[in-house]
This record gives structure tokens, sequence and C-alpha cells, in this order.
């Protein structure tokens, strides 16, 4: 069965790499894709990369436009996919690669994001360790799926296995994060510019500002074992840093004290041992972004820091595959029952 798809904002970054990847997708056709300012305009024209969706025509971001389809992937900025999606038909599959839909609690939407709450759906990281099992359990059969924010998901999966283990304190996490720009959408603003990220790394969203920062918060709650545990704190520094695409974590913990090297090692192996996408490195390896570019990878690095008392891992995705596109097929391949990995693959593109 071939299911039809639109894909809402298509003429941004993370619409134009959900483009790439459903564009090889065997059980995929992409019949509409829309846009806001560059409705009207050939599809190739905005996404010149896309050669083989040359036919297509971009149109308008109405629900009159998206109906009709088996599959609606949605990517658009914050407060704008919510007032879309709802009038999307129930029975329609759903994925929003915005932020519309990714907390549980309104008073986190509140404070990080502002505007109207449209309430949370599946969250889309089927590899994300749960008390009970994996998220991917959750998103089987879901018609209305929420992909990850890029940094937020890199942070879980680099956790979520020592928490879920009882190997690291889910408090007093640390996390700073070199970040592609492309992360920050398609939009000029002045911080993204060039002239200003070459040659330089530029932090933002200092001091726990972070609207990602709820969001990690939510998925290690979900990977403790008992419902009395306090939610984890973390202190979460992104770096702009003058590479196109790509996101590397460094996530530190505190060590849980008789915990051995060798325990938490296995806390992680055990935790990503069948997983396609996810992989974790031997004792004494690191990734680098590089080996993830166009990727549907993510890629851990494990140490502990004897002297003092800390776990380190190293993560690396590409921010718009892993991160944003990537999650969302996954996500959308297991909800249709399809084989999970269809339309991706865990090969990067070298050098």
């Amino acid at each position: 069965m071939v299911f039809s798809v639109a894909v809402a904002g298509a003429s941004g970054y993370a619409g134009g790499e959900l483009l790439r990847l459903l564009s090889g997708h065997p059980e995929f056709e992409v019949r509409t894709v829309t846009a806001h300012s560059n409705a009207g305009q050939r599809l190739v024209d905005v996404q010149p990369q896309l050669r083989s969706l040359a036919h297509l025509t971009l149109v308008d971001t109405t629900p009159e436009n998206l109906s009709g389809h088996d599959v609606v992937f949605v990517a658009l900025p914050h407060g704008k996919s919510g007032e879309l999606t709802a009038h999307l038909p129930n029975d329609t599959l759903v994925v929003d690669c915005g932020a519309d839909h990714r907390l549980d609690n309104p008073d986190d939407w509140a404070a990080f994001y502002g505007g109207d709450y449209f309430g949370s759906w599946t969250y889309g990281v089927p590899e994300l360790v749960t008390a009970t099992g994996k998220q991917r359990d959750r998103i089987v059969a879901a018609r209305r799926i929420a992909a990850p924010g890029c940094n937020a998901s890199t942070v879980a999966l680099a956790l979520a296995p020592g928490i879920h283990a009882g190997v690291i304190e889910a408090q007093d996490l640390v996390a700073v994060l070199a970040v592609g720009p492309s992360g920050a959408g398609k939009s000029l603003k002045l911080p993204n510019l060039a002239a200003e990220i070459l040659g330089s790394a530029n932090p933002y969203a200092v001091g726990g500002t972070h609207r990602h920062i709820p969001e990690i918060v939510q998925a290690l709650r979900w990977a403790k074992s008992t419902a009395s545990a306090r939610d984890a704190t973390i202190s979460f520094t992104p770096v702009i840093v003058p590479m196109s695409r790509g996101i590397l974590a460094t996530a530190t913990a505190r060590l849980v004290p008789g915990t051995s090297a060798a325990a938490v090692r296995a806390a992680w192996e055990s935790a990503y041992a069948d997983e396609p996408f996810v992989h974790v490195l031997p004792a004494g390896h690191f990734p680098r972004t590089a080996d993830v570019l166009g990727a549907n990878t993510a890629l851990i690095g494990l140490a502990v820091d004897e002297a003092a008392g800390r776990v380190v891992t190293i993560t690396a995705i590409d921010n718009l595959v892993k991160g944003t596109a990537g999650a969302a097929i996954q996500s959308a391949n297991i909800a249709l029952g399809l084989t999970e990995t269809l339309g991706l693959t865990m090969n990067g593109v070298a050098p």
C-alpha cells in the first residue's frame, strides 16, 4: 500500500529535509506541499536540491489543502501548527515537527513559549527509555505524534539509560551543546548570518531559558522507575558553531556512589543493544558530527570521570535528520505498522 503524504511548511529547512527523505521512501507518495509566502512557486525553485520532486508546486497552508491525505507532516513555527492541525480529520496520521504538542504540562508551555496551549501528543522518539519499556510502544497505532526538539531528544537519549538503570543521579545534570544554525530555521536572523558565526562560537539562551529544557526534563521523568522520584534538574547551554547542521552534546551526570564503570557501560549498551539508529561506541571512542551527516543515527560515546564522580556522554546527531525529519518519519513508520527503518539510513556522508 502506498500512503498519500502532504508536507506543511515545505519551504523551510525541516520541511526540505522531510521531503528529501520522503522522496526515497518506498511506501510514501508526496502529493501536496504547502508554504506561506512562497505559495505559488515551484517547489524546486525554493528547494533546488529536491530534483525528483520538481513536479510539485507549493500551495497555501490550509486545512483544506492538507485534508484527504493519509499522512500529514507539519513543519511550522511554534504557535502555528496547533491552530492548523485541530482542523484535520481524526483518522489522518499527523506528525508535528514543531513544538506545539510536545509538552504535557500547560504551565511549562506558558513559561517557555507562551500563547495558546494545544495539548500534548504522543512523543516521537522511539528509542527513548521509559519506566515500562521504550517510547515506541506508545507510538504504535498513534494518529497524532509530536516529533522532538533536536536538542531535547539528543540530551534525553544521552542520559535516560543511566537514570532508568539508577547508575546516575537525576539532579545536577549538565549539558553543553555545539549546534549548527539550521536548527533555528530558515528565517533571516542577525545572530545566524555567516558574518556573525564564521570563525566564532556563540552561546545563546544561557541560564535556564532555552525552550527545550522542559522537554528534556519531561523525557527524563519518563525514564524513572518510581513515580515519586524528583524531576531531573539540568543546566543546559547551547552554543552555535560554524557548521550548517549537526549537534555534538556533552552531557554529564553525578555517578551514584558505589557504581562501577562496568555497570555504567552496561546500562547504556543494554538500552540500545537492538536499536538500528542509536549506537553506543566502544570504550575510548567518541563521535563527531561528521559521522552522522545526513543519517538518522545517534552515536554515543561514554566515559566515567572517576575524579569528578561523574558520567560523561558525548552524543552526535544530524539535527535535521535524527533531530527532526528522520524522527518524524521513523515514528510515522511505526504508527502505520511499517518497517521502522523504511526510507531512512544509518550511514552518514563523508567527507
